[in-house]
């Protein structure tokens, strides 16, 4: 996979997480739990963005991995919650579904 083609696809993941996250910021609502996963979740893209820069093709893939296994949580536990809005759902449905295809094409 090109350098680019990497660089855009995680762009597109950061920003799915950042949806999620001011999404889950902004909703009383939302589960402890569904946050706590948004949050790692967000926490670990800004670890991955600095594995990404470093051009080390290990470290991306163990990121790329931490990520999908992450965004496979957030999104098991938005699937159990009723009432979640639907910005945040479609976000992290999207991160996964991105991190998903990054993984398998990264392996």
């Amino acid at each position: 996979m090109q350098t680019a083609e990497i660089q855009k696809r995680f762009s597109n993941i950061e920003q799915f997480v950042e949806q999620a996250s001011q999404g889950c910021k902004s909703n009383a609502d939302i589960p402890k739990v569904l946050v706590d996963c948004v949050a790692q979740l967000d926490a670990q893209t800004t670890k991955a963005k600095q594995d990404f820069q470093s051009k080390d093709e290990a470290r991306i893939r163990q990121s790329v991995d931490a990520l999908e296994k992450l965004s496979d949580s957030a999104e098991r536990e938005v699937d159990k919650v009723k009432g979640v809005n639907e910005e945040v759902k479609s976000a992290i449905k999207k991160a996964h579904t991105q991190l998903s295809e990054l993984k398998q094409q990264l392996h």
